[in-house]
């Protein structure tokens, strides 16, 4: 029973990444496909292939995840915790997927991290949960907007003797290196959120022990289901992201790309802190259309989407706490 509850919470979490992959693919690619720079399946192929390496680049964000948010619980109620978050941040997944609402994956799992801790009587680090999570949720978005609206007046100002025609070509080939570091970025985030909690799930099941490093087959299998998932393409959450918010060009389309990856980069390698992709680029796409002019902006838009950064993390909770219910109802 042990063996099999512990392959099914792994098979689960593969799963979660291969959502987070087409749920998020939009993050990485909507302001190149919008710009025209890239076709969207010569966009999808690249963010799949640089996802995939991005998960290689390191594995501070695994340990936070792993070790940083809730204790590592114990036995079968600790599997049934860990499946029941999953299972809290999958269906929220799909729910904004639907809508086509660029929420974060990763508040989804941390939501449903917390949520089936709390139903399962295990111990939260509230500490680590406001340093990691709550404090980069409010922050992120907030430089990213700054940053990003910095970024494009640096280069309205560079380039403003240029001849248009040329400098939107120029940038058109730029974009793919953003677009890129974008991808990158984004596997270095994400893949190892969900190596984060296999690992939990094999200390759980005395496969690993507490601090041990992250085992190869983990890597690879995280980073290959969310590159299958980010080609499958998310193109309802793409279409919100590169088009709903503002119509950008390859200039503005270049400074949110480098504006986001940038971001992400840093929280992985500076501050080990899992923030949420979606957040970064939507936030950098605001602040560059608002160098137009504010109004540029649908700032309406942008209400919906932040109002749905905010119930995210609630709204798995509550999922994650439900389906544990029912997990000890059932096995427990």
């Amino acid at each position: 029973m042990d063996t099999f509850a512990l392959v099914v919470t792994v098979l689960v979490a593969l799963f979660f990444t291969y959502t987070n992959g087409f749920h998020d693919s939009a993050n990485a690619i909507a302001t190149s496909v919008s710009t025209r720079a890239l076709t969207p399946k010569a966009a999808l192929a690249m963010a799949a292939v640089m996802n995939l390496a991005g998960a290689f680049l390191g594995s501070g964000v695994a340990k936070t995840v792993s070790e940083g948010l809730i204790e590592t619980p114990k036995g079968s109620t600790g599997m049934g915790i860990l499946f029941a978050a999953l299972l809290g941040a999958i269906t929220w997944n799909l729910i904004t997927w639907y809508f086509g609402l660029p929420s974060s994956s990763s508040h989804a799992l941390f939501g449903g991290m917390v949520g089936a801790a709390l139903a399962g009587g295990t111990q939260v680090y509230w500490h680590g949960v406001l340093d990691k999570i709550i404090i980069p949720m409010f922050v992120s978005p907030v430089v990213g907007l700054i940053v990003g609206y910095l970024v494009m007046t640096a280069i309205m100002w560079i380039f403003r003797n240029a001849n248009p025609h040329k400098a939107k070509r120029g940038f058109r080939i730029a974009q793919t290196v953003s677009a890129a570091g974008m991808a990158l970025g984004h596997g270095l985030q994400d893949a190892q959120k969900t190596m984060g909690i296999v690992v939990m799930a094999l200390v759980i099941a005395d496969v690993e022990d507490y601090g041990d490093p992250i085992p190869l087959w983990v890597k690879i299998a995280c980073a290959v289901m969310l590159s299958l998932g980010t080609y499958a393409g998310g193109w309802r959450i793409m279409r919100t992201l590169g088009r709903k918010i503002i119509e950008l060009d390859p200039p503005q389309g270049f400074a949110a790309e480098t504006t986001g990856a940038s971001i992400m980069f840093t929280t992985a390698f500076l501050f080990k802190a899992p923030i949420s992709t979606t957040h970064v680029i939507t936030s950098a796409i605001m602040g560059v259309g608002a160098t137009k002019r504010v109004n540029a902006v649908r700032w309406g838009v942008a209400k919906n989407i932040v109002l749905g950064w905010f119930i995210t993390m609630p709204a798995a909770a509550a999922v994650a706490a439900c389906a544990f219910g029912l997990v000890h109802l059932a096995f427990l």
